[in-house]
């Protein structure tokens, strides 16, 4: 499958971009990057180093978007993510990349326009910024995947909002209202993908992967967050990585077809909202939302993909 990522480079982002370059079944076509976890260049830098790790040093990393579509200023996660979006690994200040500008998403779906999956696992904002750009070319494109929301679970930046969702609502609004057909993994199933200690080291010593020395630190340290914030919590959910499983592994995964919309006032900013009572039905939307996921399923396709 081929695709176009538009992500944040932060720790889940960057074992997305990881499992993405490994898969054999996936092509990544280029990264378009935008700030959220970490700032837009922080962002460009992240991705353009694990391109090249992986000697991918010819694939596209296009410039997208610096801040949210209503303008506010932008709020990054260091306590998650660590001081440059990749837990205690700290990047060189400048890599050698296949840098593009924006426009260059476009050529992409262009030319991939049949066999061509977008995966969203950031604010959207660039995304619904290509939309605006060139709606009639974003339309055609067949499927798009998204990381976000929280439909009837705990938020987490608000008691009911995911991160995604509320750093730009308005932009996942564009998203859904334009798209062709939009399947989501929102924290219903992505805080359920967790990775623990235990895997991480067994990822480490079993893997032939240029990538097997982050993958202990990086998830060490996300997953010291989220015990600080769950006491308890066995490991480190690896939210992104959840829209590639799911396209891969659509039918594995139980989904719902609704109408989504996210509020956008202050009060509810984030929430993203569906009718998933048992009495309501597939509305004909093609707006999937993944409710669960075999977690054994997961997480042996993950150790198979990380471990290269």
């Amino acid at each position: 499958m081929k695709v176009l990522l538009f992500c944040d480079p932060g720790i889940d982002d960057s074992l997305a971009i990881i499992y993405a370059l490994q898969h054999p079944g996936i092509d990544l076509l280029g990264i378009v990057t935008s700030y959220g976890n970490v700032s837009k260049e922080q962002a460009t830098v992240n991705a353009a180093y694990l391109a090249g790790l992986a000697g991918r040093s010819d694939l596209p990393i296009i410039s997208g978007a610096e801040f949210p579509l209503s303008g506010e200023n932008t709020q990054y996660y260091p306590e998650i993510h660590g001081p440059d979006g990749l837990g205690p690994i700290r990047p060189p200040k400048q890599v050698q990349g296949n840098y593009k500008g924006f426009a260059h998403l476009f050529s992409i779906v262009k030319n991939h326009l049949n066999d061509l999956a977008i995966i969203d696992v950031g604010r959207s904002t660039s995304l619904s910024a290509a939309f605006n750009l060139n709606r009639d070319l974003m339309m055609r494109v067949n499927k798009i995947y998204l990381m976000g929301g929280a439909f009837h679970v705990p938020g987490n930046v608000t008691p009911l909002a995911e991160a995604n969702f509320h750093g730009d609502p308005i932009a996942v609004n564009v998203v859904l209202k334009y798209a062709k057909e939009v399947f989501i993994a929102p924290l219903n199933i992505t805080n359920h993908a967790l990775v623990t200690r235990e895997i991480a080291n067994y990822i480490y010593t079993a893997s032939r992967s240029v990538f097997k020395e982050l993958i202990p630190p990086v998830t060490d340290f996300y997953a010291a967050y989220y015990r600080k914030m769950n006491p308890g919590m066995k490991g480190a959910p690896v939210h992104d990585v959840l829209p590639f499983y799911y396209m891969m592994n659509e039918g594995l995964l139980f989904a719902k077809e609704r109408k989504v919309s996210v509020l956008t006032c202050e009060d509810g900013r984030g929430t993203s909202v569906a009718d998933l009572r048992n009495s309501s039905r597939n509305d004909g939307s093609k707006r999937h939302i993944a409710l669960q996921f075999n977690y054994r399923h997961f997480i042996a396709d993950f150790i198979k993909i990380m471990t290269g």
